[in-house]
């Protein structure tokens, strides 16, 4: 089922219309929108008006939802060094919030924040040379975001700006995609790189995997880029057998120099993938970070959510990848998962922390456009997010408690309760390439299907707008071992380091 709503923007004022479309999916996640007011909705619609008064931007938000009406109209004063557009943007969403609150009794704790990276607004304010405690202070003013928000936004920004320094024009990085599972979850849409027919494609896409690697490091030899940090990534990639593993490993050490990467990651995830014999092979390699994510310590909801494992299995995995001699080991949970509770969550986190990780990620419950949970239609999100919210607080404060920090964060579209994912991690041990890649410092060098090569001229605030172009590999197995896109983007690179 698909909730679809009216959207009208008028005004003498331009509107971000995106803006306003991420806006409502706060409080109607998985909606679907129309510009056209005769067009057919579900009872809901927003109207949006924008003028300029003066020095100011007036917005005006006149929402229509489950029978009832409700206006708000909020101004913004266009204060020194702001744009029009910023203005504009915080007028809307001041006025969206207060309707909001209004119609729905809810007040998000991200208030008008929106997009994929919460703490990019605390580091522009950081970068501008504000203190901590002011920052904290505007976004709770400017934006409404609540008190322990605005804190952890400041945190993680002022610990990505000291991880990120002053990158080199030259700096890049390695992602390196295995697009296979052993068995689809069901919050995930990777559907078709689960069937038996796509995992026999496994030893033809190491093939042409690692003709694509020996290109990536010619164009990075070619235009003088240092490599800083390989990731590798699925998928799972741990549905390669060590024979397999020793192949890909190999060809990326006969291509790039591990010894002098920063980090070198092997995103392992699913425990039922993971045997001493590939990590040997891993660790005889040079892998310095890799992942044992469990989402949950719960077999029940495990089962539920479709991975093919225990929690015992997942203690057999982490056990296997203490003892394989990779320094730095990172465990996943998920909060809000379908089936679990506060009580069964917060029991995971505990277990979790007892095994003292380097790392610990904190994803909220996100169901892809086409897994199978999105079958359920709209009614699988809960706007207000239950129990998500107590268990997302919970593992916050608990892992502060345990001597983790606040590093890395990011948002995604149809999250429960609206919330974040935060990465942990004790201090000296913080991933680098989330970082890297998230903040877009520099570039990204992809190889395999699915993976995203995003070239970076990256400008500090204050000094211009970065210069990002992305370029895309073809996106399933079958259509990746068919097409070969190399020479177009070599040409891109030429384009791109010209300018």
């Amino acid at each position: 089922m698909v909730i679809k709503m009216k959207l009208i923007l008028s005004g003498e004022v331009p509107i971000n219309r995106y803006y306003v479309q991420m806006l409502c999916m706060i409080y109607f996640p998985g909606v679907k929108f129309s510009e056209n007011e005769n067009a057919e909705d579900d009872g809901l619609a927003l109207s949006v008006s924008v003028f300029r008064k003066e020095n100011a931007i007036e917005a005006e938000c006149t929402l229509s939802a489950m029978g009832k009406e409700g206006s708000a109209k909020r101004e913004r004063e266009i204060s020194e060094g702001m744009t029009l557009d910023r203005a504009t943007k915080l007028a809307i969403g001041a006025a969206m919030l207060a309707v909001g609150e209004e119609m729905l009794s809810y007040k998000p704790s991200w208030g008008m924040l929106i997009g994929v990276r919460p703490s990019k607004v605390a580091m522009e304010r950081l970068l501008e040379g504000n203190s901590k405690t002011k920052v904290r202070k505007m976004l709770r003013n400017d934006y409404f975001v609540t008190v322990k928000k605005a804190a952890l936004a400041t945190d993680v920004a002022l610990a990505e700006r000291e991880i990120i320094g002053n990158p080199d024009k030259k700096d890049c990085s390695v992602y390196i995609s295995i697009p296979f599972c052993p068995t689809r979850c069901a919050y995930c849409s990777f559907v078709s790189y689960t069937s038996k027919k796509l995992l026999s494609l496994i030893p033809e896409y190491l093939i042409r995997l690692c003709h694509d690697i020996e290109k990536t490091a010619m164009r990075a030899k070619r235009f003088g880029l240092n490599v800083k940090t390989i990731y590798i990534g699925g998928g799972t990639p741990t549905i390669l057998d060590a024979y397999q593993l020793e192949i890909l490993l190999s060809k990326i050490s006969e291509c790039f120099d591990v010894s002098s990467l920063e980090e070198y990651t092997l995103e392992a995830g699913r425990p039922d993938t993971i045997d001493a014999e590939k990590l040997a092979v891993a660790a005889k390699y040079g892998v310095t970070r890799m992942s044992v994510n469990p989402q949950t310590l719960c077999d029940n909801v495990l089962s539920g959510v479709g991975r093919n494992h225990t929690a015992d299995e997942f203690y057999r995995a982490y056990d296997i990848a203490r003892k394989s001699g990779i320094k730095y080991i990172n465990t996943d949970l998920i909060a809000g998962l379908p089936g679990d509770t506060f009580k069964t969550f917060s029991a995971s986190f505990d277990r979790i922390v007892d095994l003292s990780p380097d790392n610990i990620t904190v994803h909220t419950f996100c169901v892809k456009k086409s897994a199978d949970l999105m079958n359920q239609g709209p009614s699988i999100f809960s706007r207000q997010g239950g129990d998500a919210v107590k268990c997302v607080d919970y593992s916050q404060l608990r892992a502060m408690q345990a001597g983790y920090k606040p590093y890395y964060m990011y948002r995604q579209k149809n999250t429960v309760g609206n919330l974040e994912n935060v990465g942990f991690a004790k201090p000296g041990s913080e991933g680098l390439y989330n970082i890297y890649m998230m903040e877009e410092v520099h570039t990204i060098l992809a190889a395999g299907a699915g993976a995203v090569t995003k070239l970076v001229e990256y400008k500090p605030a204050g000094e211009g707008t970065t210069r990002i172009k992305r370029l895309f590999s073809p996106k399933y197995p079958f259509e990746y071992l068919k097409e070969d896109n190399n020479d177009e983007i070599t040409r891109a690179f030429e384009e791109f380091f010209a300018e």
